[in-house]
């Protein structure tokens, strides 16, 4: 892994890959990673933390990103890698599996957080970075555009659990909707509240 020291926002090449995910909190569900390489020539307006935008915006500037960046591409880990790997090494396999994706070989990759995946190319983490850096704001933007709509279509699949709500994070409704209904294939076993009812599940079978 290489690794750059001083992150400077005036001084990054033109072809910066942005990296960020989508997934760590929640109790169901893939985690997702995305990287963008923006095109210099065709700036997005608007770019910032998905977290800060709405669902509608969130939309429109996905669709945007997916049009007018230079490269961009999704990576994932599944449940099952989450709960043998642990969330932190899963988070950082669907972030090289997003920038092994690229079509394009940046020249720098900037992460957000304070982690760094395994890569062939320099890189270097970025607090706060999709507030600082549009390539990861944009990365976080199209990576949770697209969990969002598999957690809405896993609600179909997986009816009264409320994932097109809470896209899986453990609220008041999701947990009490695990206790009534149950732990489904999409829930991360290795995460205490889903392990606490397969451990309660086990001693009352006992």
């Amino acid at each position: 892994m290489m690794q750059t020291r001083c992150f400077d926002p005036d001084r990054l090449p033109a072809c910066l890959a942005g990296v960020d995910e989508v997934g760590r909190g929640p109790l169901a569900g893939p985690v997702v990673a995305g990287a963008v390489i923006l095109d210099p020539e065709r700036p997005i307006e608007g770019l910032k933390d998905s977290k800060q935008l709405s669902e509608k915006r969130r939309e429109s500037l996905a669709a945007e990103i997916r049009e007018h960046a230079l490269a961009w591409a999704l990576g994932r880990a599944e449940v099952e890698e989450i709960d043998s790997l642990n969330i932190l090494q899963a988070t950082l396999l669907a972030m090289q599996r997003a920038v092994a994706g690229l079509c394009l070989v940046p020249e720098l990759v900037l992460v957000d957080g304070n982690r760094c995946p395994r890569l062939d190319h320099p890189v270097q983490a970025v607090v706060k970075g999709d507030s600082l850096v549009p390539a990861i704001s944009a990365a976080s933007i199209i990576a949770k555009v697209s969990r969002d709509r598999e957690m809405t279509r896993f609600d179909k699949v997986y009816p009264g659990y409320g994932l097109a709500k809470h896209k899986g994070y453990p609220s008041r409704m999701h947990l009490d909707a695990l206790q009534a209904l149950g732990v489904t294939p999409i829930h991360r076993r290795s995460f205490a509240p889903v392990r606490r009812m397969l451990e309660g599940l086990d001693g009352g079978a006992g």
